[in-house]
């Protein structure tokens, strides 16, 4: 082992090199494992999420220079990163030298994996990473999408008073009087159901990869999609976006749906077909949609779903707090540093 490790942390203006580079010098400076490592840090932080992050050289939503980002790797020991492009450029720059590579993401896509494996560099990342702060947004969206509480702010600061939504036929449902349906049960749509539970809501799940231990464990009851649909007073997307789960949310999923139900996605735009959402809504047969995520990001200046009444939309904002920033650094930092001194990749991997 080198008496001085050479780090790279590559942050951006979330999850900063220099908050990575402190939970790294506290990790190797004697953390857990009583491990005391002196090392050196390079640190390049991006503009994300002024500049967007894009597709770039074979690895996707990555903000940065691939460039620089190899010149950089060149003779380190470890690459640090939330989401700069570690291409197939940047892995091949740290042949030789480099032991691992760090993501702060619940899926390193950033990452050209096949060229990591290729030079056998372990990919170490944190599955879950934001699942509390996107739970709450659900949740806490939820409520206020139920109850019509987005469109009667909206108009309060336009100057209207709208008493009228405390006419019957406007008001909404309480939670714990409601059916949740949860599209996917992994470690987000695990503690949706938990959270959920608390208020007393029914939960179902349709996952056909879920552990039924899991689903037990966190209240809800695993049931076939086309039960879920038509079973539910909100649809909640959590699945992971693949070939079988892309458009899972189509015309037919949509007209399946309960009348005046409320679909709520902070999964992947990619998941719902827009243009249905937006004639179902148009009709009246939902109620409203909670959007997070959308196909393409950002979505067209003309989108009309901005603009359709009982839609509540957020710029890709579910997962963005405080702890997930920090707590991210931090169980990277571990993770890493059990790589480089010989413990091998922790739980997160």
């Amino acid at each position: 082992m080198t008496d001085t490790l050479r780090l790279v942390c590559a942050g951006d203006r979330f999850i900063s090199a220099d908050l990575l580079a402190g939970a790294l010098e506290a990790e190797l400076a004697g953390g857990a494992r009583r491990h005391a490592l002196p090392a050196t840090i390079d640190r390049v932080d991006s503009d994300w999420p002024t500049a967007p992050f894009a597709d770039v050289d074979g690895v996707r939503e990555a903000s940065g220079d691939p460039a620089a980002l190899a010149a950089l790797t060149r003779g380190a020991h470890a690459l640090v990163t939330h989401l700069a492009p570690v291409t197939r450029e940047v892995v091949e720059a740290g042949r030789g030298t480099l032991r691992v590579i760090g993501v702060t993401r619940g899926g390193p896509v950033n990452v050209d994996v096949a060229a990591a494996a290729e030079a056998s560099v372990p990919v170490v990342h944190l599955p879950g990473r934001n699942l509390g702060a996107v739970a709450e947004y659900c949740v806490g969206t939820m409520i206020c999408a139920m109850r019509g509480l987005p469109d009667a702010a909206a108009g309060l600061a336009r100057g209207r008073w709208d008493a009228e939504g405390f006419r019957y036929e406007r008001t909404g449902t309480e939670l714990r009087a409601a059916t949740v349906g949860l599209v996917g049960l992994g470690a987000v749509g695990a503690r949706v159901a938990e959270l959920l539970g608390a208020f007393g809501a029914t939960v179902l799940a349709h996952d056909p990869y879920a552990d039924p231990a899991t689903a037990r464990r966190a209240g809800a009851r695993l049931v076939g999609l086309d039960e879920l649909l038509a079973g539910s007073d909100v649809v909640s997307l959590h699945a992971r976006l693949t070939e079988e789960t892309r458009h899972i949310v189509d015309a037919a999923a949509l007209a399946a749906m309960r009348p005046g139900s409320l679909l709520v996605n902070t999964a992947r735009g990619e998941l719902v077909d827009a243009a249905a959402l937006d004639r179902a809504l148009e009709s009246g047969h939902l109620r409203g949609a909670v959007l997070d995520v959308f196909d393409p990001e950002p979505p067209a200046a003309g989108d009309p779903l901005l603009r359709r009444p009982g839609v509540f939309a957020t710029p890709h904002l579910a997962g963005a707090s405080t702890q997930v920033a920090e707590e991210s650094a931090v169980r990277i930092a571990r993770e890493v540093a059990a790589v480089l001194t010989g413990g091998g990749a922790g739980r997160d991997t």
